[in-house]
């Protein structure tokens, strides 16, 4: 991640739909769009849950409500998994268009793949933030990790970013995370952002699955260095993560507006150029005055430009008395009066 750069994020998650063609399609533009990274995921079906049809078994039945209402969480799994055989070629496309290219492992064998790729950072999504031997082992590879926590709460968190940190890795940035899909802007909560940088002593980001560009741009102004979007070539294509994807024109106006916030917040500063000093008001001489003639309320007044005396001293010049004689429009300096 560079220094003090917004480091932008496109997901590609599931939105490649099993067609190679369409991964690197959608690659390209996420280039063209702005982001600095691409980001896919790396699992099994059998990774994240086990194939049971059993009837009678409560726990693994079709969902009946939400985005992926009837699927069966091996079906959903196996539809919307990456073929490992195209990591590696996906990798280099990105590379060439410039674009960093990791990873979510959902599995220590995932993380054992992502490593022969060499891949320069690890993300941990919001559903597996409690297992901790997961993010050990990839937090042991001593790669920055970004670990979502839109499932967490403050315990959940304190075990993941200790677990980094006792296997020696100290580059650690948290995600704010709404894990709704698509998530609305009220349930965003973003002034937990800046508690958990405090909290944790982490850099901080957010993982955003609202419809545009207002969640990560107030997160900019609240300190985030990371901001991570799934994006779609168009979300007619469907599939299991189209309904919160962003397309590339409104990725590209997210980007612009988000590295314009980073722009805007600058640094602290109070002072004002000396061109600008010019355009504030000053004292001016407004009637001929005669050498010996007093200042008053009719010969000087405070107007622009800025080329004369501060108003400041307006004041305690009137009843002084001109040391020379001055036209009208000449700006009041301290050699005018005693």
């Amino acid at each position: 991640m560079k220094e003090s750069n917004l480091y932008i994020i496109a997901e590609l998650s599931a939105n490649h739909n099993n067609d190679f063609d369409l991964a690197v399609k959608t690659i390209e533009a996420m280039a063209k769009a702005g982001a600095d990274a691409v980001k896919v995921q790396t699992y099994t079906a059998d990774a994240m849950t086990i194939d049971v049809k059993d009837e009678d078994n409560p726990y693994f039945q079709p969902k009946d409500s939400g985005l992926w209402k009837g699927y069966r969480l091996y079906d959903l799994y196996t539809e919307a998994s990456m073929p490992y055989e195209w990591q590696p070629k996906l990798q280099k496309i990105s590379e060439d268009l410039g674009m960093e290219f990791f990873s979510s492992p959902f599995d220590i064998d995932g993380v054992d793949f992502l490593e022969t790729l060499n891949v320069p950072r690890y993300k941990i999504a919001s559903f597996e933030i409690t297992d901790i031997p997961l993010i050990k082992h990839a937090a042991s590879k001593m790669k920055p990790m970004i670990i979502s926590t839109g499932l967490a709460e403050i315990e959940d968190i304190e075990l993941a970013v200790q677990a980094c940190r006792e296997v020696g890795n100290d580059d650690i940035t948290l995600l704010k995370c709404t894990s709704q899909y698509p998530a609305t802007v009220e349930d965003a909560n973003l002034l937990t952002m800046p508690d958990i940088k405090e909290r944790f002593g982490v850099k901080v980001g957010v993982s955003d699955h609202t419809m545009g560009s207002t969640v990560p741009v107030v997160a900019v102004s609240l300190g985030a260095q990371v901001i991570e979007k799934h994006f779609i070539l168009e979300r007619s294509q469907g599939g299991a993560d189209s309904a919160f994807s962003m397309e590339p024109d409104e990725f590209a106006a997210m980007v612009k507006a988000a590295r314009e916030a980073e722009k805007a917040l600058g640094q602290v500063v109070y002072e004002v150029t000396e061109p600008n000093k010019t355009r504030r008001r000053s004292l001016f001489v407004v009637e001929d005055i005669k050498e010996g003639e007093v200042f008053s309320e009719k010969n000087i007044r405070s107007i622009r430009p800025g080329h004369g005396l501060a108003p400041k001293y307006y004041t305690s010049v009137l009843g002084k008395k001109a040391t020379q004689d001055i036209k009208r429009g000449q700006p009041l300096s301290k050699e005018h009066f005693e």
